[in-house]
């Protein structure tokens, strides 16, 4: 790279670290004024609040945030250099307008793998301790008040559960069948089923076991029986933001999990699985509009462009919000939603190239 292209790296970096700061102090701060009740009502330790809920929050937040950062920025410094005349001169120099986007592409680039690394395997892991600590704190106590739970644990075995209390993690009128080719071939019933955290299996009480062969029926009785099936616990609890506390491939495994189980929330998790991999490109193309939009000097300053730059940052979080929340209902394939407003937005900037002035 020429030293032009370090300076206009080095400049679009630091301001995208420096809109990424004051809007994470601002939001900061406004959270903690709106949720400090609730730390003092509930008791939450300092240590906690710090510790445990900020400094995961922190990141969580400058994640969320960096297309519409990485937008202003791109948008305040080109506007800089164009109300500087400094794009003109460059563009005058003979260098293309392509050419002058590369070290914008570049540091688009450079923030796109940072962010694919952290939305994929940091912020995860600094999610869980920030969720927990939302669970404890701020959000009421969960009660698992569903009922008539099916659940598909392996490829031909099927658990039914009537209640199950998360408190003490106790399942009741429990039923566990295997079938093959649509034949029943066992049944193994119980009115009551606990979870052992230290041994990590079943507790099956006072169970009945019925065995087909045919036409022969087999029963059998016992008072317990340990056993370890794929049933976790964890499939009843307190869902709040479970997506969020997975690691990629945590969230891959977690999918292929539902899928054998017949859940029906499975969009839910694959959305969040898509949109990890669409953040950096949504972070180039937003680069690229950005520049675009504030390439050409304006009389009245930069104020325009930045204000441009917001309505459109904002507009592409609007459309994005709007087809996750349609592809959670299953009117519209998980991808397709999570890549639409990146397609949308790359022709919508192909249109801004050929005919925006500059």
């Amino acid at each position: 790279m020429k030293i032009l292209d370090l300076y206009i790296l080095k400049k679009f970096l630091s301001t995208f670290l420096f809109v990424v700061l004051i809007l994470v102090a601002i939001i900061v701060v406004i959270d903690f004024t709106e949720k400090n009740d609730d730390f003092i009502k509930r008791k939450a330790p300092t240590e906690a609040i710090i510790y445990d809920y900020y400094l995961n929050f922190i990141p969580y937040l400058a994640n969320l945030l960096s297309p519409i950062t990485v937008f202003i920025a791109t948008v305040f410094v080109t506007a800089q250099l164009a109300s500087r005349t400094e794009v003109i001169a460059m563009l005058s120099s003979g260098m293309s307008f392509i050419r002058f986007m590369v070290p914008y592409v570049v540091g688009s680039i450079i923030i796109g793998i940072v962010i694919f690394l952290l939305s994929g395997w940091v912020i995860p892991n600094s999610n869980k301790v920030r969720i927990d600590f939302e669970r404890k704190y701020l959000k009421d106590p969960y009660y698992n008040d569903s009922r008539d739970m099916h659940k598909k644990i392996a490829p031909n075995t099927y658990v039914y559960l009537r209640t199950y209390d998360v408190s003490n993690d106790v399942g009741y009128q429990f039923t566990m069948e295997k079938i093959v080719d649509t034949k029943l071939l066992e049944k193994l019933e119980s009115q009551r089923i606990e979870w052992k955290p230290k041994q990590e299996k079943w507790l099956i009480r006072n169970y009945k076991l019925r065995t087909f062969d045919g036409m022969k029926e087999t029963i059998s009785y016992g008072d317990t029986l340990d056993t370890l099936i794929n049933l976790r616990p964890e499939m009843f609890g307190n869902n709040y933001l479970l997506y969020e506390t997975f690691t990629l491939n945590e969230l891959e495994a977690f999918i292929s999990e539902l899928r054998e189980s017949g859940a029906d929330n499975v969009a839910i998790y694959q959305i969040e699985k898509y949109l990890r991999f669409t953040s950096p490109f949504a972070i180039i193309i937003l680069t690229l509009i950005g520049v675009i939009v504030s390439a050409r000097k304006s009389r009245g300053g930069v104020g325009f462009q930045i204000a441009f730059g917001f309505v459109l940052a904002f507009v592409y979080i609007l459309f994005f919000i709007m087809s996750r929340a349609i592809a959670q209902t299953g009117s519209i394939d998980p991808m397709l939603a999570v890549w639409l407003p990146n397609f949308i937005f790359a022709a919508v900037g192909l249109v801004m190239y050929h005919t925006v002035p500059r």
